[in-house]
Formats: C-alpha cells, sequence, structure tokens
C-alpha cells in the first residue's frame, strides 16, 4: 500500500514539472512575437514619416519677391517698340511705372537682370546671350527668328535707317547699297536677325573713300558695327563712325543734318518722316523679355508683362 501511495505522489510530481516547462515555453515564445512586432512598427512608422513629409520640390520653385522692373530710356526705339506692342502705352501715353529702374543701353539692361534675381527687362533679340540671361517664352511661344518669320512671336520690330536725300553722299548712297546687299543682308542673318531681303543682289566694291557718320539706336549699333568693319574691308579708304546714341537721337541727328544716317529700332513716326527722312528697314529683330537666370518663370503672358511693366503687378508671388 505504501508503495502504491508513493508512486502515484512521484506522478503527479512529473506531471507538474511538465506543466511548468509547458508555460515557460509558451511566454518565451510570446515576448518573441511582442518584441519583433514592436521593431517591425518602429522602424516603418520613423521611414514612412520621414519620407511623406520632405517636400524640398515645391520650396525650390517657388518665387517670390518684389519685381524689380527694368526699362529703357524714353527715346528708345526698343522701349517705344515694347510698350506698343505690350499694350504698355496707351491713349494717355507711356504708362511703364515710375518704380522702373531705367537703363540707357541694352547692354546695361542685360547687366542689370544678371545681377538681380528679381529682376525682369526687355533687350534686342540679337544682343540676347543665353550664359547671362533667360528669355522667357511669351504666351508660350519662344523669342526665335523662326517664330518671328512664322508671325507668331508677338515681339518684334523692324531695325531702320534713315538718311535725307539732300544729306546723302555718294559713300552713304554706296554703304546703304552694301546693307541691303547678299553680303549685309546676310551679315545680319550671321547675327541673328532676320535680313530684309533674301533674294538681294551681290554687292560690287566700287573703291569709295572718305568719312560717313552713323547715330542712333543702341540696338542697332554692334550689328551697324560689324556691317561697317565689312564694308572697310572692301574699301580700305573708308573710315565709318558708329555713334550708338539711342533711336530718338539719331533720328533727330539725321533730321538736323549732325550725322549721315541714323539707326532706329522702331518704325519713323509719321511726323519724323514729314520731316525729309527717308526710312530703309535693313531687317527685323525680336525683343525678348528676359529675367535672372535663379528665376525659375520660364513663360509669361503678354497681358502678365503687360502688368508688370505698369505697376498692377509688383510681386513674383501674383505671378501664375
Amino acid at each position: 500500500m505504501k508503495k502504491i501511495v508513493a508512486l502515484l505522489l512521484a506522478l503527479t510530481l512529473v506531471l507538474g514539472l511538465a506543466a511548468c516547462a509547458g508555460e515557460s515555453n509558451t511566454t518565451t515564445t510570446d515576448n518573441s512575437t511582442t518584441t519583433d512586432t514592436t521593431n517591425t512598427t518602429d522602424t516603418t512608422d520613423t521611414t514612412d514619416t520621414t519620407d511623406t513629409t520632405d517636400t524640398t520640390d515645391t520650396t525650390d520653385t517657388a518665387m517670390s519677391g518684389a519685381i524689380t522692373v527694368i526699362s529703357r530710356e524714353e527715346g528708345s526705339g526698343t522701349r517705344g517698340a515694347f510698350v506698343e506692342l505690350m499694350g504698355v502705352e496707351t491713349d494717355e501715353g507711356d504708362m511703364t511705372t515710375v518704380d522702373a529702374e531705367i537703363a540707357n543701353s541694352t547692354s546695361l539692361v542685360q547687366s542689370t537682370v544678371a545681377g538681380n534675381k528679381n529682376a525682369i527687362g526687355y533687350i534686342s533679340l540679337g544682343s540676347y546671350d543665353a550664359t547671362a540671361v533667360k528669355a522667357v517664352t511669351v504666351d508660350g511661344v519662344e523669342a526665335s527668328v523662326e517664330d518671328i518669320k512664322a508671325g507668331t512671336y508677338a515681339v518684334s520690330r523692324p531695325f531702320v535707317i534713315c538718311y535725307k536725300e539732300e544729306n546723302l553722299t555718294d559713300l552713304g548712297a554706296d554703304f546703304v547699297k552694301f546693307i541691303m546687299s547678299a553680303e549685309g543682308q546676310q551679315i545680319l542673318n550671321d547675327e541673328g536677325y532676320i535680313a530684309a531681303d533674301d533674294a538681294a543682289e551681290s554687292y560690287t566694291a566700287a573703291g569709295m573713300s572718305g568719312s560717313l557718320s552713323i547715330n542712333g539706336s543702341t540696338s542697332v549699333g554692334p550689328v551697324m558695327e560689324v556691317l561697317a568693319e565689312a564694308y572697310k574691308a572692301l574699301n580700305p579708304d573708308v573710315t565709318i563712325d558708329v555713334q550708338q546714341t539711342g533711336s530718338g537721337t539719331g533720328i533727330t541727328a539725321a533730321i538736323d543734318g549732325s550725322c549721315e544716317i541714323g539707326m532706329s529700332s522702331r518704325a519713323l513716326k509719321d511726323e519724323e518722316v514729314a520731316e525729309g527722312l527717308v526710312p530703309v528697314t535693313i531687317a527685323l529683330d525680336g525683343i525678348a523679355v528676359i529675367v535672372n537666370l535663379e528665376n525659375p518663370v520660364s513663360d509669361l503672358s503678354a497681358e502678365t508683362i503687360r502688368q508688370i511693366y505698369t505697376g498692377e503687378i509688383t510681386d513674383w508671388s501674383q505671378v501664375g
């Protein structure tokens, strides 16, 4: 009997130990599962939250700050053409904002915009330097020779020379002939302008000599210098003085006889022709609307440009 009791006690002890071992294994497994789940959750939360809140692109493309308006001076042919084409000029006159900074040459407009992130200006397309500033598209159309020829780029104007018949010397007449020849028109094409006559006849040097004075537009001036050098290479006894003083000044000088040939980057007005001037369109040129290279704006509507130049829009954040 005692042996039976002892045997039962031993069996009870073995079963109790087995139960304890089972509970211990279950607890270990649960703890392992809990640890794995917690680690996975923490890793996922940290990664997702960091990536989702990074909005660098939006910050980089936003543009704000007061717009610095750069304009040419009154009397400039580029300004005259620009304000007319962009609707800045109304029946009440040129409505360019009084806050505009005035630059008296094409090169000064370009360098000023290049040095000011918030600036906007306009220059002759032939003088545009893409390494210094950015030309925006206007109503989605690029300022290019092709688009100007096609009539799709709205901001273009003529390059004009003018003179009085009674003041034009044989040398002056021969130089005009050279400009309008196949060689002269090719130079204008090569310099980024649109030749006025694609079917011009070739020029034959006449062995001219003497001095010729030319005055006017700072937009026409640079290509006129190139034309003058090419002409002098064919007529080495000729001296040509090209003064870049602005269209208005050049036209006045041609009227009063202080220069033989005037240069204008706009069409002559009726009252100027009435003074006896003979206008000759030598090429077409686009007016590039330019901004700083750091400015993310790449396209502006003609209406937005008008509003900027009349002072209705004063901050880049208003440009949609």
